[in-house]
């Protein structure tokens, strides 16, 4: 597979992630509702059950490490066409977010594969229920353990920091891939990648806040 081909499906593998997170975010806003976690239960029981969702969540963690797979490649790929590193004025041309790209992208996979341990292996069966919680399905009480504990809170708000600088140059390189990078459409593109990493970002971040300051188990 050429370097350009693994750009296109690297792209296209972030722009369903880039939907995910918004549909992630949308369905954990519920937690917000003063309903006991019910719509958020039966959001992740659905989320559970249904068939489809399941083919959906097999798709979703194989465009996530394909994503993983083909940025560790193209990394690897870039530095050994450059053995020597970059001159001075090559790092001009470089942004800031391009270069740490990898970095921040590992690190994200790193604390979501902690994330994942805390709900969805506990959901396997993997992973013990947590004490205080009722059975492997309430995620809600979950949710509001982790959430209250601030140790936990101050590494979810650092992660939500790193991920909203990779979706901003991850949402301007999936249009760079297919064609955008003018001087014409890179403003409006840029505007946009600040105001997406930003609505993700902070919607994550209130809901910790909300259970660490104004929610009691």
């Amino acid at each position: 597979m050429s370097s350009i081909s693994q750009k296109v499906f690297m792209a296209l593998a972030g722009v369903f992630l880039l939907v995910f997170l918004l549909v992630h975010l949308g369905i954990n806003l519920f937690l917000l509702r003063n309903d006991g976690g019910d719509w958020f239960n039966q959001a992740a029981a659905f989320m559970s059950s249904n068939y489809i969702v399941k083919v959906f969540e097999i798709f979703l963690f194989g465009s996530f490490l394909f994503h993983i797979l083909i940025g560790v490649i193209l990394k690897l790929q870039n530095w050994g066409a450059r053995p020597k590193g970059y001159a001075v004025a090559g790092k001009a041309k470089t942004s800031f977010f391009s270069r740490y790209m990898i970095w921040t992208g590992l690190t994200i996979f790193v604390v979501l594969f902690i994330h994942l341990i805390n709900f969805y292996f506990v959901k396997l069966g993997l992973v013990a229920v947590p004490d205080g919680v009722t059975d492997k399905h309430d995620f809600y009480s979950m949710v509001i353990l982790l959430f209250q504990n601030p140790l936990y809170c101050v590494i979810y708000y650092i992660w939500l920091l790193v991920l909203g600088l990779h979706l901003y140059h991850a949402f301007q390189s999936v249009f760079q891939t297919f064609g955008f990078n003018h001087n014409k459409y890179t403003p409006t593109i840029k505007i946009l990648a600040a105001l997406y990493a930003l609505i993700v970002s902070i919607g994550f971040m209130i809901i910790p806040t909300f259970f660490l300051l104004f929610h009691s188990f």
